[in-house]
């Protein structure tokens, strides 16, 4: 099975975290990870009309984007399918920062490595596509997407657990596996089995 289509009963692991242990996350939600998407949709369609990000917000607060490693201008001409990834930025400093942002004063000086949406968007059912959080946008979207629920290859959710330290799991009040309560013990020796492409990760972060 593709790692990008989605499992029909998908194994899903839930944590109930406290809110220290946000920046854990940090490097997987900055390395990438799956989420669901409408297949074929456009950028905007898919961060405001599925994701529910506001357009305020993608105006504002969402200065670069990249698909498939193209700087992106116009959101709603580029579509996104399974296999596609698209990387987030809030505003970057420098000269770099101004020359990739989406539809600044600069962009004509990237225009040969540009992304150029082409055609309409076409129904593909929803799949999964890969996504990845820089700067400001890892501490203000990871939570929602680590509550929406992350897709990760198992070895990798795996290897993560296994590589946390003791004051995480101090911190990991309740965790449950397709929707049964799990021993936190159980689960930080747990093998998972090897058939599993990939793990649905939800967690909800609170303060106390």
């Amino acid at each position: 099975m593709s790692d990008r289509m989605i499992q029909d009963s998908p194994t899903v692991l839930s944590l109930r975290l406290h809110q220290r242990n946000l920046p854990r996350f940090f490097p997987l939600l900055q390395q990438g990870f799956l989420v669901k998407a409408p297949g074929g949709g456009s950028i905007r369609t898919i961060l405001c009309g599925y994701w529910g990000l506001g357009p305020e917000y993608l105006e504002g607060r969402i200065q670069t984007i990249f698909l498939n490693g193209k700087p992106v201008d116009e959101v709603d001409a580029a579509m996104v399918g399974a296999g596609d990834t698209l990387a987030l930025s809030a505003a970057m400093p420098g000269l770099v920062g101004a020359t990739m942002r989406k539809g600044g004063f600069f962009a004509s000086l990237r225009a040969n490595i540009s992304h150029r949406g082409k055609g309409q968007a076409t129904s593909e059912g929803e799949c999964l596509v890969g996504l990845k959080l820089f700067n400001l946008l890892i501490r203000e979207l990871g939570p929602f997407f680590l509550e929406k629920g992350i897709w990760l290859k198992r070895a990798v959710l795996e290897e993560i657990l296994h590589q946390m330290p003791e004051d995480f799991w101090e911190g990991c009040w309740a965790a449950s596996l397709n929707g049964e309560e799990l021993d936190l013990q159980a689960l930080r020796a747990m093998a998972w089995p090897t058939g599993e492409n990939l793990v649905c990760l939800k967690v909800i972060f609170s303060p106390g």
